[in-house]
């Protein structure tokens, strides 16, 4: 059985935009940093489910570019990530979580400015081995006309991630 929690898509836009602008805001600041390329608005990478692209330069002097889905999350408190399984549960489409082509997923929480870079695919494979372990529950959120649409995900102790997968960091930004 699962709980459903409801959102506005004002209250949903605002966290994700105050996350991807603190974690961009974080990113220039590494010295390493030759760019950092905001791709929400583009369909090719939203089809992949990736926000940014960080490009950094390696020690060799080569550039890397690194893909990072981003999820904004106000529920610190809770000692959970909230990783989505099916994006619109009337559609059937699965969550980002399950197909992110990102190489990190930045898991912020706004309030705490606490960052937990979760390693891809790496931390979704230890999530789907462990699915039946974890809560769901749902989220419903307004997108006019009185309309509204379901996300699908499951609560997960952010301490067994840690413990579970390795590269898994945490920082205070």
């Amino acid at each position: 059985m699962s709980t459903l929690k409801r959102y506005s898509m004002s209250d949903a836009s605002e966290i994700a935009n105050r996350a991807a602008a603190d974690i961009e805001r974080k990113l220039r600041s590494q010295p390493a940093t030759v760019d950092v390329v905001n791709v929400e608005g583009d369909a090719e990478y939203r089809a992949k489910d990736i926000d940014i692209l960080w490009l950094r330069r390696l020690d060799d002097g080569s550039i890397k570019t690194i893909k990072i889905e981003v999820k904004g999350d106000r529920y610190y408190k809770t000692g959970n990530y909230f990783l989505e399984t099916i994006s619109n549960e009337s559609r059937g489409t699965p969550g980002c979580f399950m197909y992110t082509e990102a190489d990190f997923v930045y898991y912020y929480f706004v309030d705490e400015r606490e960052l937990h870079i979760l390693p891809m695919p790496a931390t979704r494979e230890w999530f789907r081995k462990h699915l039946s372990e974890f809560k769901e529950r749902k989220t419903s959120t307004p997108v006019g006309n009185g309309e509204h649409y379901v996300t699908v995900g499951r609560l997960v102790p952010r301490h067994m991630v840690s413990a579970n997968v390795p590269g898994v960091k945490i920082l205070k930004i």
